[in-house]
């Protein structure tokens, strides 16, 4: 099957928000495939559907028509329940706002995703995604004594804990300096090439782009271009372009 070589496939997808005059069209039969162990920038001016696409393929958003798939499952034709147990274990999320609970401490707010499902966390992968992210020493601490990077290391740990297919990164390193962001790029880089990983992230830094293996640009709802191996100043260049058009 076609699908089967794509962590992620979107076929015809459209998004519509609101009724009559007042609708707008976030995503207009947009087509993508993201094949497995790859990791994909998605890009675009403000208002072109980044963040819409990226909540219809991670299922957080059913889309109006058309179809997303996880693999070989087709996210549109499961119920509520079980779509959202699906999400919990096949999908991690990384937000630009890190979305710990602070009542917590970083070790129970990396397994939370586990506990939620009523599993029990593999201690040897958890002590290896703690290492991964370098997170050492500091499990018993809580959000508020963390640094943003720690604290989004902290996210990507949470994110990687149930071994997921797929990581939705919606903009992770937007509220972080620009070395601390260095450091998690390089720490999603290495997800990818170390632990096999398949990531997915909404940007609108070329320099985080060029971290990645492929860029798809959306313009008005609409992927309009896409970039193999992509530099920052190539991205940039592309997405002067899209502003100009819009």
């Amino acid at each position: 099957m076609l699908a089967s070589r794509y962590a992620v496939h979107l076929t015809d997808v459209t998004k519509q928000y609101g009724q009559g005059p007042d609708a707008v069209l976030a995503l207009d039969r947009v087509g993508a495939g993201i094949e497995s162990g790859t990791f994909t920038a998605v890009m675009g001016p403000s208002g072109s559907g980044k963040s819409t696409f990226l909540h219809c393929a991670a299922g957080l958003d059913r889309p109006t028509s058309g179809e997303v798939r996880l693999g070989d499952q087709e996210l549109s034709a499961l119920r509520e329940r079980r779509l959202t147990e699906l999400c919990r274990t096949r999908i991690g999320f990384v937000f630009q706002a890190f979305n710990l609970l602070p009542s917590l401490t970083v070790e129970q707010n990396i397994v939370l995703p586990l506990r939620l499902a009523g599993q029990q966390p593999d201690e040897t992968w958890l002590r290896h995604i703690v290492d991964a992210v370098d997170l050492g020493g500091r499990l018993a601490r809580f959000p508020a004594q963390l640094s943003g990077g720690q604290q989004q290391r902290v996210a990507i740990a949470r994110a990687l804990v149930t071994r997921p297919e797929v990581i939705f990164a919606d903009e992770p390193t937007g509220a972080l300096d620009p070395e601390t962001a260095r450091d998690i790029l390089i720490l999603l880089r290495q997800a990818v090439t170390d632990l096999h990983q398949t990531v997915v992230m909404v940007t609108h830094d070329p320099v985080a782009a060029a971290h990645t293996d492929q860029v798809l640009f959306l313009n008005a709802g609409r992927v309009v271009d896409g970039m193999v191996g992509p530099g920052a100043d190539r991205v940039a260049e592309v997405m002067s372009g899209l502003r100009r058009a819009v």
